[in-house]
């Protein structure tokens, strides 16, 4: 809000409106005439004549326009105009800002307006969105972690969704509520999986088996579609680029986390086992700590391994020794791999399980007694000594060269 002295040449300082489009001067001279001159984005600008110090309560009526701000030199030609002194006696509207003429809409500015006028409703539509998207995402959230704090695990998967729904593609929720519905599901299965030990019922034992295999295929689809929204989002200026590859550590770790227990306790469905190998390459790309990646690349061969997947198993428990060739962990799964592999060949594959009892025996000469490993591989061990195998000292896998 600009305001001129209109009887003799003088200028007051600027005013801005409040929010709500409220604004106040104080120390107006009595006895002076001022014009005050309106402009701001997405307005016409206007011109109010014949303000003396004392009057309020004044309401002026602005519309949509090109956000222009008047010249001090167009703002008096249109304070003095004959519209502005006729403008001067309605409390509601000043003059148009067109210097000297009676405001008169072309066809063009009409256009001009109508755009404007639909761009507007457009913005302010989104607007309202992204603030109950917001209200949704914060409510969703908070009732999720307090679910999730009561082992109320069915509600805070329900408030996890929820509030995902609410904004699907906002990297600075999505994930979060994604990684959180994941780490529930993993620990609704573990929790499952614990009571079904005990239990004596073997057609519930086999159910529950169904509903823990799908807990944790549930969560490794929930870090997948994670990741998903961090890729697809990009450089964002909405998201600082620090919080996003934080996200994307988080999301992995959760994921990691998750493939563990599918190891542990043997759940793992083999349909999802290229989601597992994609999971985990992406984070050992982006780890940087060797032995969180040997971790990894170890685990990735443990869920082939227990979902049949001899062959795959066997490439990737290889990639571990590239990182780590005494891994125990690494060698024990390999030998197994290697040893299964040959024995269900038509005919037995002898070599390959040769090469599997050399794994297996650097295994037992590193790894502790408290290994889970240790009885399955003496048992392959016993067998292949009734095949007159012995084992035989071979080369350590060269770990790859840092470049």
């Amino acid at each position: 809000v600009e305001v001129y002295r209109t009887d003799v040449k003088g200028k007051l300082p600027t005013g801005k409106s409040d929010k709500k489009g409220n604004f106040t001067f104080a120390g107006f001279p009595l006895g002076q005439t001022f014009a005050l001159a309106i402009s701001a984005a997405n307005i016409q600008p206007i011109v109010y004549p014949n303000i003396r110090g004392g009057m309020d309560d004044i309401t002026i009526t602005v519309v949509l326009g090109d956000g222009r701000q008047l010249s001090e030199d167009e703002a008096r030609q249109v304070s003095s105009a004959p519209a502005a002194a006729a403008a001067s006696s309605n409390t509601s509207t000043g003059a148009a800002a067109t210097p000297g003429k009676p405001a008169k809409e072309s066809a063009e500015d009409k256009k001009k307006r109508e755009e404007l006028e639909k761009q507007t409703a457009d913005i302010t539509a989104r607007n309202e969105k992204v603030k109950n998207s917001d209200e949704i995402i914060k409510r969703s959230l908070e009732a999720g972690n307090a679910a999730f704090k009561a082992q109320n695990y069915d509600v805070a998967i329900a408030k996890y969704d929820e509030g995902f729904n609410a904004s699907p593609t906002f990297v600075g929720s999505a994930p979060v509520l994604l990684n959180n519905k994941g780490t529930v599901l993993s620990a609704r299965a573990r929790e499952l999986y614990n009571a079904n030990v005990k239990l004596t019922d073997a057609t519930q034992k086999i159910a529950n088996r169904t509903k823990i295999t799908k807990d944790f295929t549930d969560a490794l689809d929930a870090y997948s579609r994670s990741l998903t929204v961090i890729k697809n989002a990009g450089s964002t200026t909405e998201v600082p680029a620090a919080k996003v590859a934080e996200l994307k550590l988080q999301t992995l770790n959760g994921a990691q986390n998750a493939m563990l227990l599918m190891v542990r306790t043997e759940m793992v469905d083999g349909s999802k086992t290229e989601l597992a190998r994609a999971l985990t390459h992406e984070y050992v790309a982006t780890e940087t700590d060797a032995a969180k990646k040997l971790k990894a690349q170890t685990t990735l061969g443990d869920v082939f391994r227990v979902a049949g997947d001899f062959n795959s198993a066997v490439a990737e428990y290889k990639k571990a020794l590239e990182i780590k060739p005494d891994d125990a962990d690494a060698l024990g799964g390999l030998g197994l791999c290697l040893f299964s592999v040959g024995a269900s060949a038509s005919p037995e594959n002898t070599p390959q399980m040769q090469e599997g009892l050399n794994y297996m025996q650097r295994f037992t000469e590193i790894a502790p007694d408290t290994h889970p490993l240790k009885t399955s591989i003496k048992d392959a061990v016993d067998y292949l000594k009734t095949k007159q195998l012995t084992p035989q000292k071979t080369g350590k896998p060269s770990a790859k060269k840092k470049t």
